[in-house]
């Protein structure tokens, strides 16, 4: 049964690739630990994009942050670079590169990017939500 108590979880990461894995497995802990299994597929593919994007399209660290709140699971990267993600196009068939986004749209209940700047540094937030129900 998941926990009805809100609760957040941040993972730092280096702009490495490598990362996209540690970033699938730490969420997969996360969620299996807080019951939340039957999100876990769809969590783990929308996050694995969202840090993709991340360490693909920026040169500094990124961060995933996880959080839970009325029924509702948040999944969000951070990076450094302040410029909007590219906007998702369609999904094709034989295309490799450009589906994140267009993933993330197609498999979240609601998405969205906001630009951040904290202590003089820019970056911008990209999450998306999935709703336990």
């Amino acid at each position: 049964m998941p926990e009805k108590e809100p609760w957040e979880y941040t993972l730092y990461i280096p702009n490495d690739l490598r990362a996209v894995t540690v970033a699938r497995r730490t969420l997969r802990l996360i969620l299996t630990m807080h019951g939340l299994i039957r999100l876990t597929d769809t969590a783990e593919l929308l996050a694995a994009e969202l840090v993709s994007n991340a360490v693909r399209h920026t040169k500094g660290p990124a961060a995933l942050r996880v959080r839970w709140s009325a029924g509702v699971l948040r999944i969000g990267a951070w990076d450094a670079d302040p410029e909007p993600p590219e906007p998702p196009g369609e999904l094709g068939a034989l295309e490799e590169e450009g589906r994140g986004l267009a993933l993330v749209r197609a498999c979240a209940d609601l998405w969205g990017w906001q630009p951040l700047a904290r202590h003089g540094n820019r970056g911008k937030y990209v999450w998306c939500e999935l709703a336990a129900a």
